[in-house]
């Protein structure tokens, strides 16, 4: 995961192009100056559809928790799978509110984390990954289409730029591969020195819009979504039915599918696999067209960088830009007060107006973050436990625009009782490393953060502490 930089550095092998070409503390104050701290997503889909929330006692066939696109699209599929079902879905605040309507809006195939982590950890079904991850994208796709789900969606893929000489051989084997005049024909900016352009293995949507959609679909379909109705505890220790419980009513169903992403999970032995990651986001305002012809864009892809402290950026339906990433701060619980870090988004703002250094005097509208659910294999993981009658799925590590979907296909046929492709796959039999209880996890995380750091700092050179995770399979590289 992506950390903040330790200290002072000296000479061109210690120092990143965002330190040696940053620009005057006046134009970063500038940018800044009109935002707001709110979620543009959320602000741009307007007032909300509200649920009614839970009120004394019901039963179901299958009893979502969590109203985020996990929980939707299982609620979603369960339906399309048993129209018949009566499906109930309980989200303890709003629809869409949390990590669904505040991501950067990457719909990608990779269910892994991309090649490497895939490779690097199922090496003997990875094509089988790849292939179900393509076809989950296209169903995604074809989701979009027949259920008339109105989420700006684009399949433009996703290019991936060098901002640093050592990063260039990274991507010289690539299909999509573009040398530094050819990107710069792409997305014009002074620091990309080469890139790759794959095509087909990422979409974009708005994100809001998509957890607003699928819950309005959800609802012509049949399923009654309750919000406002935050679950207190699940009884599954008789082997009957199983009871959920809010502070204001209870569900008695045969099935339950918990989708719960970065909060405390309801199984106790799945609450040291995530821990809570928050990332950083800031929103132009729209580009004038000379604003941006400045920089070209005219395919509209997904824009990411190399370094472990990455960067990701796309174009709005209006033209603005989102920018975010490269600080990932921990906290050991979700709490509101971590979202607004002056010194994060000043961050975010200076690298901004180094990489494109012709879009001075654009100012930024919205600043906001958002708590990322991260395993320590980076990548989402599948549990079921209650003799089969609870399923969970969370650890999507800020891939879960695309995955979520997976994984509720993963959870509704493990209720189910069906083998199929996806649930005899290794990563869904076997779950992640635990992460180590606190003061442990802290400083594991803090120092992981700093080597990575390092790392950026020193071509890519990891030290022995990382050197060390990769051998044991905790390894990260963006």
């Amino acid at each position: 995961m992506p950390g903040t930089r330790p200290g002072t550095r000296t000479g061109p092998s210690h120092s990143t192009v965002y330190e040696r070409q940053a620009p005057a503390a006046e134009a970063v104050d500038a940018a800044l100056a009109p935002s707001r701290h709110a979620v543009f997503w959320l602000e741009d889909v307007g007032e909300p559809t509200a649920y009614p929330a839970l009120a004394g006692g019901t039963a179901a066939d299958l009893t979502v928790v969590g109203g985020g696109y996990c929980g939707l699209w299982t609620a979603v599929l369960a339906k399309r799978r048993d129209p018949g079902a009566r499906v109930v879905l309980l989200e303890a605040n709003t629809v869409g509110w949390a990590a669904s309507g505040r991501n950067g809006g990457f719909c990608e195939a990779s269910l892994t984390h991309g090649e490497e982590n895939g490779r690097t950890r199922w090496p003997e079904e990875y094509e089988a990954l790849e292939r179900l991850g393509a076809a989950n994208l296209d169903a995604f796709e074809a989701d979009v289409r027949d259920l008339g789900l109105d989420v700006q969606f684009e399949r433009t893929g996703m290019l991936s730029v060098a901002v640093e000489p050592h990063q260039v051989a990274w991507l010289q084997d690539g299909p999509g591969y573009l040398d530094a005049a050819a990107v710069r024909r792409e997305i014009d900016s002074p620091v990309f020195l080469a890139g790759d352009w794959s095509r087909d293995d990422c979409a974009l949507v708005h994100p809001a819009r998509l957890a607003r959609e699928l819950a309005r679909v959800a609802a012509e379909l049949g399923v009654e979504i309750h919000e406002g109705s935050r679950v207190t505890g699940i009884d599954s220790r008789s082997p009957g039915p199983v009871t959920v419980r809010t502070g204001s009513g209870s569900v008695t169903s045969d099935r339950v599918a918990l989708a719960t992403n970065v909060f405390p999970s309801l199984v106790r032995r799945a609450r040291l696999l995530t821990v809570p990651v928050y990332d950083y986001v800031l929103m132009t305002e729209p580009l004038s067209a000379t604003q941006l012809a400045s920089i070209g864009w005219s395919h509209r892809q997904g824009l990411g960088d190399l370094a472990n402290q990455f960067h990701y950026s796309r174009l709005t339906a209006d033209n603005r830009i989102l920018w975010g990433g490269y600080d990932a701060i921990y906290h050991r619980r979700v709490d509101a007060a971590h979202e607004d870090r002056p010194e994060t988004f000043r961050r975010l703002a200076a690298h901004f107006l180094t990489v494109f250094p012709q879009l001075e005097g654009v100012t930024f509208t919205h600043r906001w973050a958002g708590a990322i659910d991260t395993s320590t294999r980076f990548t989402a993981f599948h549990g079921l436990t209650a003799r089969g009658r609870v399923a969970y799925a969370a650890g999507f590590t800020g891939l879960g625009v695309g995955a979520t979907r997976f994984a509720a296909e993963v959870m509704l046929d493990r209720l189910a009782g069906l083998e199929t492709e996806r649930t005899a796959l290794e990563m869904v039999r076997r779950m992640p490393l635990p992460f180590p209880p606190e003061p442990l996890a802290s400083a594991g995380i803090n120092l992981t953060r700093w080597s990575l750091d390092r790392a950026d700092h020193r071509q890519g050179r990891r030290n022995l502490f990382l050197r060390t995770l990769d051998a044991v399979g905790l390894g990260f590289d963006s």
